[in-house]
């Protein structure tokens, strides 16, 4: 289905754990919208600060430009008129506001494309992405290498110091390698307190 044939937009989400690619799919649909000539805008996340304060940055160090927001209202501000698609990376650090603002601009004619994390280090939803992805006229959903054995990771292991982080941990600790690895089922481990 070709989505611009719609009046209305559309919203996509891609998601997955951490170094499943997911920023890089989205540097991969930026590019297909450059080919084809589509105004888009990208943001972020203020609390993603990792590789760059104003650019989205896959792992192996690809960028783009991005506007920082704080809250979903924020998108609307910053829009200009010859705008077509909207980009999001890191979604899970947004609002639950959001979701609301994805479906007024997608039923404005936009194209929303967002990323983010589905589940957090203990394997539960992670923030308003399972709300996004409910809401999703698209969801791709990625897998990684699992560090330990080799097999698909669909969950990330939190690991400080070498040791697998405890249920009652935070859930966020902005963090990249030195903290998080990619892992299956099988391997992901969550200590509790007893």
């Amino acid at each position: 289905m070709n989505y611009f044939d719609n009046e209305k937009g559309w919203i996509e989400c891609i998601c997955g754990p951490m170094f499943s690619g997911k920023t890089e799919e989205l540097l991969k649909r930026i590019k297909r919208m450059e080919y084809s000539k589509k105004k888009y805008m990208v943001f972020k996340p203020k609390i993603d600060s990792r590789y760059s304060i104003n650019e989205i940055v896959s792992h192996n160090q690809k960028k783009v430009p991005a506007i920082t927001i704080s809250h979903g209202s924020d998108i609307k501000r910053h829009l200009k008129s010859d705008t077509q698609a909207i980009v999001i990376d890191e979604v899970q650090f947004c609002d639950k506001s959001l979701v609301k603002y994805l479906k007024e601009l997608a039923d404005c004619g936009y194209r929303v494309i967002v990323a983010g994390l589905d589940r957090d280090f203990r394997g539960e939803p992670f923030g308003v992405t399972g709300d996004v992805m409910a809401v999703s006229d698209i969801v791709t959903k990625l897998t990684a290498v699992c560090a330990c054995c080799g097999r698909d990771a669909t969950l990330t292991q939190r690991i400080i110091d070498g040791v697998p982080a405890y249920y009652d941990d935070p859930q966020v600790v902005i963090g990249d390698e030195d903290k998080y690895e990619p892992r299956c089922r099988n391997c992901h481990i969550v200590l509790k307190d007893e």
